[in-house]
C-alpha cells in the first residue's frame, strides 16, 4: 500500500492504534456546558422574556448545536427550571453550616442575603419582573416556581427554624408557619409591591426588613431569664 492510498484509519492504527478520532475533542463537562448555557440563555429570557426566547435563540446565544443543547435541556421548561433553583439561592442563602453560632438576627440576615449589593440585587429583581410578568400568561411558569423555588425555600427554612427550636433558641411556634411568615415579611419589602409605587434603594429596603426581623424575634425568639 503506497502513502498516497494509505487510508485515515489507517494511519490512526499506526499513529496511537485506536483508529480515527470522531468529531471535535470535548473540551467542557456536561455540567460545565450546562452552567454556561443557563448563563447566557438567562440574559436571553431577560431581555426577550419567557414567550420570545425560542430553543433556536438560545442555541444560537449560546454558540451550541441545538443537538447540544437538546441533549442538555430537552425542553425550554427544563432550561428555565434550573434558571428558578439558582435564583431560590440568590433570595435565601440556605442550608447553612449547622454549627453556625451567628445571634439569630445576624443569622437571619444572612439567610435573606440582605447585605446583598446592588449589582446582585438588580440581576435578583430582573429576575422577578421575568416572573410576575409572563407567570399569567404561561401556566408552566407557576409550577416551575413552586417547584423548584417557593416549595424547596419554604422547606429549607422551615428546616432551620425547627433546628434553631430544637436548639432552644425560638419558641415552639409551627415551624412552616414561622418559614412561611418570615418569606412572606422578608420578600415583601424586598420587591416594589404596586404599579407606581416606588422602588426603594437596596440600603432602604435591607433597613425595612431587619425591622420586620426584628418584629418577628420580638415574639418568636426565647427570652435569656
Amino acid at each position: 500500500m503506497t502513502d498516497a492510498t494509505m487510508t485515515d484509519s489507517k494511519i490512526g492504527e499506526m499513529a496511537g492504534g485506536q483508529g480515527r478520532v470522531r468529531g471535535r475533542p470535548k473540551t467542557r463537562s456536561d455540567e460545565a456546558e450546562r452552567q454556561r448555557i443557563v448563563r447566557s440563555a438567562r440574559d436571553l429570557f431577560l431581555d426577550v422574556g419567557y414567550g420570545g426566547t425560542t430553543m433556536d435563540a438560545v442555541a444560537a446565544r449560546c454558540g451550541v448545536s441545538k443537538r447540544t443543547l437538546y441533549q442538555l435541556f430537552p425542553a425550554k421548561t427544563d432550561l428555565f427550571r434550573v434558571m428558578v433553583a439558582d435564583h431560590r439561592r440568590s433570595m435565601l442563602a440556605l442550608p447553612r453550616d449547622p454549627d453556625e453560632d451567628l445571634p439569630l438576627a445576624e443569622a437571619l440576615a444572612a439567610i435573606f442575603r440582605l447585605d446583598i449589593d446592588e449589582i446582585d440585587d438588580r440581576d435578583r429583581l430582573a429576575f422577578i419582573r421575568l416572573v410576575l410578568a409572563d407567570s399569567d400568561r404561561f401556566s408552566e411558569i407557576g409550577e416551575v416556581i413552586v417547584e423548584e423555588g417557593a416549595e424547596p425555600a419554604r422547606r429549607l427554612l422551615e428546616d432551620w427554624l425547627a433546628a434553631q427550636q430544637e436548639r432552644g433558641r425560638l419558641r415552639p411556634f409551627p415551624a412552616a408557619a414561622m418559614a412561611r411568615m418570615l418569606m412572606d415579611m422578608i420578600f415583601s419589602a424586598l420587591i416594589k409591591r404596586f404599579p407606581g409605587d416606588r422602588l426603594p434603594t437596596v440600603e432602604e429596603r435591607a433597613r425595612h426588613a431587619r425591622l420586620c426581623l426584628e418584629v418577628f424575634l420580638e415574639g418568636a425568639e426565647v427570652k435569656a431569664t
